[in-house]
């Protein structure tokens, strides 16, 4: 035997702990070397653990639902060991082996079960598949029929980022809901008690800060997306040609908010103590939805970055939620950040702050609506934007400004070329 220890690695210099997720595998499962066995929630962000070494994992240290401090044992694996805990495929078999017997007396019992095929049969046998703990709880919030998404994994197996990209595709199929006659009779308790999760408790408890620290204030504008919409449409094939990435909206409003935040620093700023940090670069944060909650990577030195970085970065990003491969230098440094509650069908919305933030900026559904140029209603693509603030280093001045700057570049995203 061989023991290798498995430990809680570093995660960050401002993270010491985290919870103890899902266990991926069970004792005598087989590992291979930098695969995942575990996921590991911190206040930050939700990962996974990879095993440093192939093996067996012969002990599990760590349960599900326990705080372990970084460093700390959580499980151990024998490098030279031979499964025996068998496949979540093989337990099938063996129990059809063993089913003789029973079988028998399921004969000389009586015909009860023969009326009890039917719903079986109309139940589907998705639940089969091949799926980690993980997955299999995502499906199962989404109500998901797992054979309606293709795997990517080993042997075919779901993985997070295949179920995520099939649900933002569309392609991912709901299961049936039961008939009326069977929701008439619910089978499991009317209410259910879900331990929260570290992430979502630091989620909560930094926007209640935020709306208990801040003077947070929220002013409102909307903009014509025409020329941005325009544009896209223009270059949009050959953008993507050129940088193997489809050209989004995000990087015309990232560009947009920089040369605002470049004209009004207060809204980059953050107050520490008693004095005001002015920052003279612009680390942007993009709101992200995971299967974990609300993450903001951030884009570092968002002024410095050509629309291609920033749509490849966003894409990146999005997809490292999606697989909950998100680091925690991804998601420190912000000094401004951006949501976007219009992919969610969001018409208006007052974002809150991310502290120590001073400034937020909403971004919600694009709408044609009525609206009067020159004397004369035209339909127009509209978007409401928000921007909420804090009031304590902003002036009402300082933020309607800001919005109105960045309203000015997007209707004509010339000015994103010329820094204007």
């Amino acid at each position: 035997m061989a023991i290798e220890d498995i430990v809680i690695p570093q995660m960050g210099e401002s993270v010491a702990e985290g919870t103890i997720g899902t266990w991926l595998k069970k004792v005598g499962d087989a590992v291979a070397a930098d695969e995942p066995i575990v996921e590991v929630e911190t206040d930050k962000v939700a990962m996974e653990v990879p095993s440093p070494v192939a093996g067996v994992l012969v002990e599990i240290v760590a349960e599900e639902g326990q705080d372990v401090e970084i460093g700390a044992l959580i499980a151990k694996v024998d490098t030279e060991g031979k499964a025996t805990g068998g496949s979540a495929e093989s337990k099938p078999a063996a129990k059809a082996e063993a089913a003789p017997a029973p079988a028998e007396k399921k004969a000389e019992a009586a015909p009860a079960p023969a009326p009890a095929a039917a719903p079986a049969s109309s139940a589907p046998a998705k639940d089969l598949m091949p799926m980690s703990p993980a997955v299999r709880r995502i499906v199962q919030d989404y109500n998901l029929d797992p054979s309606s998404i293709e795997g990517t994994g080993k042997d075919g197996r779901l993985t997070k980022g295949d179920v995520m990209s099939a649900i933002e595709a569309g392609t991912a199929r709901t299961l049936d809901v039961q008939p009326a006659s069977a929701a008439a009779a619910p089978a499991g308790p009317r209410e259910e008690r879900v331990k929260m999760t570290r992430l979502r408790k630091k989620i909560a408890e930094r926007l209640k800060d935020a709306q208990n620290t801040a003077a947070m204030l929220t002013t409102y504008n909307e903009v014509d997306m025409s020329a941005v919409m325009a544009a896209r449409n223009k270059y949009k094939d050959l953008f993507a040609r050129k940088h193997n990435i489809k050209l989004g909206f995000m990087s015309f409003f990232t560009k947009a908010c920089c040369l605002a935040l470049k004209e009004i620093p207060a809204v980059n700023a953050q107050i520490d103590g008693d004095e005001i940090v002015y920052h003279n670069f612009a680390n942007v944060g993009v709101a992200v939805s995971s299967p974990n909650g609300l993450v903001v990577p951030v884009l570092k030195d968002a002024q410095d970055m050509s629309f291609a970085d920033t749509e490849l970065a966003i894409a990146n990003f999005g997809k490292k939620a999606r697989d909950g491969k998100l680091t925690i230098d991804d998601m420190q440094g912000g000094t401004f950040t951006i949501s976007n509650g219009g992919i969610f069908g969001s018409l208006m919305s007052s974002p809150i702050l991310n502290a120590p933030q001073s400034g937020i900026l909403g971004m919600h559904k694009i709408q044609e609506r009525p609206v009067v140029e020159n004397g004369q209603v035209v339909i127009r693509p509209m978007m409401y934007l928000a921007l909420s603030y804090d009031h304590r280093i902003i002036d009402g001045r300082e933020a309607v400004t800001f919005l109105v700057r960045v309203k000015e570049a997007l209707e004509d995203p010339t000015r994103l070329l010329l820094d204007m």
